[in-house]
């Protein structure tokens, strides 16, 4: 298959995982964004990718296939019929890598989007990358939102189990849907100097909670959609109260806590003020949401942390976009 054309800019937002209580489960796109464009070659014979970074990784990501985003796009031109040929990649960063912040499903879903405009015409179906891109991922809580824009809650079906033909068995399959953000929420992201990854942050995890544990994030969980937008409410209810609530969680911030204490600890210094301070996604950035404008009242609780020099802190609103590409 020939692609439709030979030029295409994508856009994909940074995303914050779990929002406390919905771990594994809840996504949420910011409005800061990874911005690529992807240049074919014009010659058959050449078959080599081309990468140029600045921003974000610019002194630590590779310049060759094992880069995430030419894997990925790789394997989604081959997945959608265009047939191998090189190409320059230029990504402008402002994600940053390993810190709770989705860098790599915006790698991902990156990558799809890319190869789908270049194989198909009009609009991108975003049910297709969605699929695609939680099976590369594992999990589809970070790429839901970067895919779809807002609020996600996703989920996964395990396959029938049935074999086929090749001894295989079908994938799992994945799940997700969006949910309106209320207008007036607002999204504070302080960003550490340190990093952690999500295979370490996963291995401090217990393989058995307890019943309580999990019925009390269950209950916190069921809360964040009418936190989150408090229209959707029959009753007045303080929706920071509400956030406060719904943000609480007993099954993964405690025990990651060790690894990045400087977060623990700025996170139970926000709470004690009244902010809904959580992990962001594994960590080490920790997000703040709140009803209302109280970017100076956050920056204040924090200024120690921000005039250390080790932090700095984004505000932002919601991302209601998800990914989107122009082909040029």
């Amino acid at each position: 298959m020939d692609p439709v054309t030979r030029k295409v800019h994508v856009r994909v937002p940074a995303t914050s995982a779990n929002l406390g209580s919905g771990f594994d489960t809840v996504g949420l796109a910011l409005d800061y964004h990874d911005e690529l464009e992807f240049t074919l070659s014009s010659d058959p014979l050449n078959m080599a990718a081309q990468v140029i970074i600045d921003g974000e990784g610019a002194d630590t990501l590779p310049r060759d296939e094992s880069h995430l985003v030419i894997s990925t796009f790789r394997r989604a031109c081959s997945r959608f019929g265009l047939s191998k040929t090189g190409f320059i990649l230029e990504a402008h960063n402002r994600i940053p890598q390993a810190r709770g912040m989705g860098s790599s499903a915006e790698a991902i879903v990156a990558g799809i989007a890319a190869a789908y405009a270049f194989s198909h015409e009009g609009e991108l179906d975003r049910d297709v990358i969605f699929d695609y891109a939680a099976q590369l991922e594992g999990h589809p809580d970070n790429v839901a939102p970067a895919v779809y824009g807002g609020m996600t809650v996703s989920w996964t079906q395990p396959g029938d189990g049935v074999a086929q033909p090749d001894g295989t068995t079908p994938p799992a399959l994945f799940r997700s849907v969006n949910y309106l953000v209320g207008p007036d929420v607002t999204a504070s992201v302080f960003i550490p100097d340190f990093e952690l990854s999500t295979s370490k942050a996963r291995e401090a995890l217990p393989t058995v909670v307890p019943f309580a544990d999990a019925v009390f994030n269950v209950s916190r969980a069921a809360l964040l959609i009418g936190a989150m937008n408090p229209a959707v409410l029959t009753s007045p209810r303080d929706p920071n109260d509400l956030l406060m609530e719904a943000t609480e969680d007993k099954l993964h911030q405690a025990y990651r806590g060790p690894l990045m204490e400087p977060s623990a600890r700025l996170i139970t210094l926000l709470r004690a003020n009244g902010f809904a301070a959580m992990v962001s996604g594994a960590g080490p950035c920790v997000l703040v949401l709140h009803n209302g404008d109280a970017n100076s009242a956050i920056d204040a609780v924090a200024h120690e942390q921000l005039e250390s020099g080790h932090w700095k802190v984004l505000h932002l609103a919601t991302d209601t976009q998800g990914v989107q590409v122009a082909r040029l």
